[in-house]
């Protein structure tokens, strides 16, 4: 297969919750098309990610001649803003050393009675309102977007203006312009929040005397964005998956790394560029030429993961690279890890008859977004079973519907 194929590639055709045929029916390494002409390699398998992703020879610096922009969104923003994730060593050691001791799983694991406490809050409204719902808007969007507002400090009151924001930074809009404009509003509103003081105690007003107001407004939107709009569309997606797998959905098993394997929501996939000559999966790559490293497919390789587009919670997964893998391992991995693990296991414990209000082949996915999710996902349930207090437990209960949960 040659370069003639445009990537990012429909992730949608066939079952919505797998890789694209088109990134799974090529070679382990084989040149791709981006939307400029420029022909980067496309890398797919376990072994040959993990390679690219821990090579030091390898940059995230989208300043290098040669970067993989997977638009013209995505280089325009990337021209006017760097982040912890295009940065390099030195400068992407000291910054995340910064971070590091924030970012800790006894630190997150800490959290885990308020995020549980929003969970069971949200819900409570979830099961008081209208049945059908959509979870999109009633649960998987407010809940990472209250917990990350409560760690960085940002007023939850103003959601609706970030989210936004958000939006229109992580969708693949046709005009790099818009993008551009509402990353530079989103950084004059948390610069303004640390100047004022107006930030609530949490993470931007602890590094402030550390970073300059412009630094400290990158990484509290990179933060921000990023910490909301990936685990949304975890918890979303995964319902959806665990919906249509109700064997599953009701068993004991923690279903979080599983699914981080089986769906691997960036869209995008990892983008790299060469600084010397090496060899990946037998291709010699030259120094200048884009990588793309392609997580959902290293996720099912069936080297890795025999068997891989079975979806089992009893599998031995915990290897996966959805986080990625490397020096750039996504700093918020523990945080996005007990945010899922409390949703799910709410979900399925004060729900357990929860179900698609709608068929599965009539779900909108996002496909020109940079993470790969839902756009609505409307469910319902057994409204007389909704009141199980949050300290209950529906193990070894049946109901009259457990029957009939399905996708």
């Amino acid at each position: 297969m040659t370069g003639s194929e445009t990537f990012p590639m429909a992730r949608a055709a066939g079952c919505p919750f797998a890789p694209a045929p088109g990134l799974t029916e090529r070679p382990p390494v084989s040149r791709v098309r981006l939307w400029d002409g420029s022909e980067p390699w496309l890398v797919t398998r376990y072994a040959d990610v993990r390679a690219v992703l821990a090579d030091p020879r390898v940059s995230v610096d989208v300043a290098q001649p040669g970067f993989p922009h997977t638009n013209a969104v995505s280089k325009a923003r990337d021209a006017r803003m760097k982040t912890l994730m295009q940065m390099d060593p030195p400068e992407h050691t000291v910054q995340r050393r910064m971070l590091a001791s924030e970012f800790t799983v006894r630190k997150m694991a800490a959290l885990r009675p308020r995020i549980q406490q929003l969970v069971d809050g949200l819900l409570d409204q979830l099961l008081a309102g209208p049945n059908p719902a959509d979870l999109v808007e009633a649960f998987a969007m407010p809940l990472p977007s209250l917990v990350i507002c409560e760690l960085l400090g940002v007023p939850y009151g103003d959601r609706e203006f970030f989210q936004g924001v958000a939006r229109t930074l992580v969708m693949d809009d046709p005009d790099p312009a818009r993008a551009v404009a509402a990353s530079e509003e989103l950084n004059a509103y948390l610069e303004d929040l640390v100047a004022t003081k107006s930030a609530g105690p949490g993470l931007l007003g602890k590094l402030a005397a550390a970073m300059a107001p412009r630094e400290l407004a990158v990484l509290g939107q990179l933060l921000l964005v990023a910490g909301h709009d990936t685990t949304a569309a975890m918890i979303a997606l995964g319902t959806a998956v665990l919906l249509t797998h109700p064997e599953q959905f009701h068993d004991a098993a923690d279903p979080v790394e599983e699914l981080l394997r089986y769906l691997s929501i960036t869209h995008t996939e990892a983008r790299r560029v060469a600084l010397a000559d090496l060899e990946i999966g037998g291709q010699v790559i030259r120094a200048g030429e884009g990588i793309i490293a392609v997580k959902s497919t290293a996720n099912r390789d069936p080297l890795a993961f025999p068997d891989p587009d079975r979806f089992d919670l009893h599998r031995s997964v915990r290897h996966h690279v959805a986080f990625g893998y490397g020096r750039h391992l996504c700093l918020g991995a523990p945080l996005a890890r007990v945010e899922l693990e409390v949703a799910y296991s709410t979900l399925r414990r004060r729900v357990p008859t929860l179900a698609l209000a709608v068929p599965l082949d009539r779900l909108e996915f996002k496909e020109n977004a940079i993470f790969y999710s839902v756009r609505e996902l409307p469910v319902t349930w057994a409204s007389t079973l909704t009141t199980l207090p949050p300290g209950s437990s529906t193990k070894n209960r049946r109901t009259p519907h457990d029957s009939s949960v399905n996708g």
